[in-house]
Parts: structure tokens; C-alpha cells; sequence
């Protein structure tokens, strides 16, 4: 009788098991008005499987060496995929060295990293992971955890047609979630297509004020992305702790450069600068206007403006308007409820 019921169990148990087929597909990720499309690379491009294993993988803990951080711990959807603090926090809460980016659009950006140090999505994710400030962990040893995951390496087969989770698919698969960032439904780009009652008066004065020769914003925070993704010393300092570009290149030239930032959805990301030395966007229009600290390298455009209180304050209700609420909102990009 005995022998019966631990044989009955065994069947049970083997009955229980559960067994993962998934067959995956192409799909088109849609791309906001006055978009460039996509540069897809070879072997990447996106699929419902590849896209859903990403986002999992981006809110998996299981990516970090204590089990207790993962990529949203400092890029959080409802602030535009950036974190809030000053610089950023990994393991065991020590402080990163750098403010949090937003990731959004992150599909267009030709390198990554505000010194442009990573030239594709699909490498970028390697720095963050053995970073001992952030993730602090061994892709060998991540792989290893995730492959005890069943369910994940059947996503793995029928994604990229490997049969095991590996830093090929770790990658790749967040590359393709991480494309399918997008953000471009804010009141500016309304707008921009014809809805003119999305912004008011003032509003308008700020998007002049943004766009004239006065200002010059717009020569570096140019086009659909508000950014011409290239590097510049904006005079935040005369003695760099950070030296931003100039750690890729060694060039003495670029000590102080950094990546212009979008301004996409810019009132959700404070604080400011690479190093969140800026709580608001009050304080960042000031700096401008004051026309920053002397630098050998500070970019030529960087000077005082002479903008009045009303003007600067016309200039912050347009930056406003760049906010997606949507975007922040989308749970196609949210963690995953099981």
C-alpha cells in the first residue's frame, strides 16, 4: 500500500511538470509621426518572443550578484525610465557615479553611455551588469541562474533558436525590448500635427524663446529627438571630477563633453545633469542664462542670455509640453504580473 501511494506520487508529480512550446513571430513596432524608421541589426530584428523575453529579463533580479537589483531599479517607467535621484544606487544602496538617463528612443541613439563609450544596444547592456556599483555580476554566473528557468529557455529556442539562455540571447533580448522604448505622443508633438489648441500662449513663447538665435537651444537639442546625440563642455565646471568624453577618447579636447540629453519628457527626469547636480528645470534655465563656468573646452554657444524672469519661466511651460504621459504609462513596458 505504501509502495502504491509513493508510486502514485512520482506519476502525479511527473504528470504536473510543466512543458513550454512557444512559436514565435514577426512583429512591426510602430513608430511615431516624423520618425526615422529603425535600423534593425542582422539577427535582431523584432519578434513578439524576442521583445517579451527582454522585458523579463529587464525586471529580472536574477541579473544582479545579491538578487535584489535589476535594470528598473534605476530606470523606472513612471519617470520616463530614469530613477530620481542624483546619481544612481546599486547594490547594497552605494552610490552610483552618474545621474540615471532616460531610455526612451534609445533605438536611435547611434552610441550609448553619456561619454558615447558603447556603440550598440546590444553591448550596452555588459556595463551596467559587471559593474560593481550597479549590478555588480558575472554574466557566466547570470546565465547559470537563468538557465535553471525552464519556461525562459523554451522563449530562448523558439526566439533565437538556442536552446539554453546565454550572453548571446541575454543581450540581444534586451537590445530588442529596450528598441521598443518610444516615446512621442506629448502636447508639442500634437501640435506639431495640426491639434493647435494643445498648447497655449505662453507655451508658444517658450517654444520661440527655444528655437530662436537668442537662445541657441535648439542647435544642440535639435529634431524629432531633441537631441543631435554629439558631445559638449556646457561649462558646469573648471576642474572636471567626471571627464566625460574624454574617457573613450584620451583626448584632452574632450574633458567636460557629454552627450546632449533629449529633452523628451524632460519635467519627469530631475534632477539634472550627468551628475543630478540640478533639482529642477528652474535651475537649469538659470545656469544657462548665466552662461556657466569658464572651461577651455566650453562649447562657444555657452553664454549669458540675458532672458527675464517671464521669459525663463515662458521657456519651462514649453519645455513641459514634452512630457508623453502615455509613454510613462504604457504597460506593454511595465513589469510583468505573473
Amino acid at each position: 500500500m505504501r509502495f502504491a501511494f509513493c508510486l502514485w506520487c512520482v506519476v502525479f508529480l511527473f504528470s504536473c511538470e510543466r512543458s513550454f512550446e512557444f512559436k514565435d513571430e514577426k512583429v512591426v513596432v510602430r513608430i511615431p509621426s516624423g520618425f526615422p524608421p529603425i535600423n534593425y541589426p542582422e539577427g535582431n530584428e523584432p519578434t513578439k518572443l524576442r521583445i517579451e523575453l527582454g522585458r523579463r529579463l529587464f525586471y529580472d533580479n536574477r541579473l544582479s550578484a545579491n538578487h535584489q537589483v535589476n535594470c528598473s531599479s534605476c530606470h523606472v517607467l513612471s519617470a520616463a525610465f530614469t530613477d530620481s535621484k542624483t546619481t544612481s544606487t546599486g547594490l547594497a544602496g552605494i552610490p552610483g557615479k552618474r545621474n540615471s538617463p532616460t531610455l526612451a528612443n534609445m533605438a536611435w541613439m547611434p552610441r550609448l553611455m553619456m561619454e558615447g563609450g558603447v556603440p550598440t544596444l546590444e553591448t550596452q547592456a555588459l556595463a551596467p551588469l559587471h559593474d560593481s556599483l550597479e549590478m555588480g555580476m558575472n554574466m557566466m554566473f547570470a546565465v547559470a541562474e537563468l538557465n535553471k528557468d525552464d519556461e525562459l529557455r523554451a522563449m530562448s529556442l523558439a526566439a533565437y533558436n538556442r536552446d539554453s539562455i546565454d550572453p548571446y540571447v541575454v543581450t540581444r533580448a534586451l537590445a530588442a525590448f529596450q528598441r521598443t522604448i518610444i516615446s512621442g505622443d506629448s502636447r508639442w508633438d500634437r501640435y506639431r500635427q495640426g491639434q493647435k489648441k494643445e498648447m497655449n500662449e505662453t507655451e508658444l513663447y517658450g517654444m520661440r524663446l527655444f528655437f530662436s538665435d537668442q537662445t541657441q537651444c535648439s542647435s544642440c537639442h535639435s529634431g524629432i529627438f531633441f537631441s543631435d546625440f554629439n558631445y559638449y563642455n556646457i561649462g558646469l565646471e573648471e576642474i572636471y571630477s567626471d571627464n566625460g568624453k574624454e574617457r573613450a577618447t584620451h583626448l584632452s579636447e574632450d574633458i567636460g563633453k557629454f552627450k546632449t540629453p533629449t529633452l523628451r519628457n524632460i519635467a519627469l527626469t530631475a534632477p539634472y545633469m550627468h551628475d543630478g547636480r540640478m533639482n529642477s528645470l528652474e535651475e537649469v534655465v538659470t545656469f544657462y542664462n548665466e552662461g556657466g563656468k569658464h572651461h577651455v573646452n566650453k562649447d562657444e554657444r555657452i553664454h549669458a542670455l540675458n532672458l527675464t524672469e517671464e521669459e525663463q519661466m515662458h521657456l519651462i511651460a514649453f519645455l513641459k509640453t514634452l512630457t508623453d504621459w502615455n509613454f510613462v504609462q504604457n504597460a506593454q513596458l511595465s513589469p510583468i504580473i505573473n
